[in-house]
């Protein structure tokens, strides 16, 4: 097998991120993160600054938001990133309800890339490329040099959950590793366990494992916005992430074209434990947030 090192991977992996119009930006640590993230959300909220005169958000109103981001677990956090957060403006003279992720329209959200980020926590660690949308840290990837085993970026993102994740990169939704010819995803999930971490496919059921390949169609952004909007399950029994497997993502998306497109009946065929449930419970969901529901309902 041919060596390439975890620079080579990083540098071609930002290099196709950005021939994918993600805006790389460099952060070296904490204070630079937030004063990015308050641009993003600055661009990502310009409509309803607009609507009160304004372009950005005062450095108190930008603390409360802070403040409001800061609190709760993981999973609660989870639910604030997909919720709006009504913001009273310093003069107290409107009302801005602020959103972090467009999760009705996800290709417009703002896609930015990063590398090597610096942040101190019971330890210092440094983050290999990480995925900024809105400003915020949602999808953190590990690399290792080719020939490597893959279990090792796995292992190395477990130590990072223990030791150094804080503030904004708690807000990270899915993690993922690769050796650049092996690459899988997961949840943010500290409880779950490598089994719980998925090759991509493509609709056929072909894996994509090179990491150049994964990236091309994983992190297209409207892609990527998808999965972060709408296929990741917030357990609300067991607190925690969840994200859908390829071939779940694909029969919800089947579903849903169905729903909306036609009158025929279908189905879906599944193997014992293949996540029938997960799978149920997300076309559900999404089903009953169509416009098409009484559709269903008749």
């Amino acid at each position: 097998m041919t060596t390439q090192s975890e620079q080579a991977l990083e540098n071609g992996l930002i290099s196709t991120l950005q021939d994918m119009s993600y805006e790389y930006v460099q952060i070296k640590e904490e204070t630079n993160l937030y004063s990015n993230f308050k641009a993003q959300l600055e661009k990502h909220n310009a409509k309803a600054l607009a609507d009160i005169g304004r372009t950005s958000f005062t450095e108190k109103e930008f603390e409360k938001i802070c403040i409001y981001l800061e609190g709760g677990t993981l999973f609660e956090k989870s639910k604030k990133l997909r919720d709006l957060f009504p913001l009273e403006t310093e003069d107290g003279q409107h009302r801005i309800w602020v959103e972090f992720l467009n999760k009705n329209h996800w290709c417009q959200n703002e896609f930015q890339v990063s590398n090597q980020i610096t942040i101190e926590g019971r330890k210092t660690c440094r983050y290999d490329v990480t995925i900024l949308v809105n400003g915020l840290p949602l999808v953190q990837i590990e690399l290792k040099k080719r020939g490597v085993e893959l279990k090792q970026a796995y292992n190395q993102v477990q130590r990072y959950q223990k030791t150094s994740f804080r503030g904004l990169f708690d807000y990270i939704q899915i993690f993922v590793v690769s050796n650049g010819v092996n690459t899988r995803y997961f949840a943010n999930n500290p409880n779950c366990g490598y089994k719980f971490t998925f090759n991509w496919t493509l609709p056929n059921n072909e894996p994509v494992n090179d990491l150049s390949q994964f990236a091309a169609h994983f992190f297209d952004k409207c892609t990527l916005g998808k999965m972060l909007s709408k296929y990741i399950v917030l357990h609300e029994g067991d607190k925690c992430l969840m994200v859908l497997r390829p071939y779940q993502y694909y029969a919800v998306e089947k579903i849903l074209d169905r729903v909306q497109n036609t009158n025929k009946n279908g189905y879906i065929w599944h193997t014992t434990g293949a996540g029938k449930t997960l799978t149920s419970f997300k076309a559900a969901q999404l089903v009953a947030e169509l416009d098409g529901i009484d559709k269903v309902l008749s």
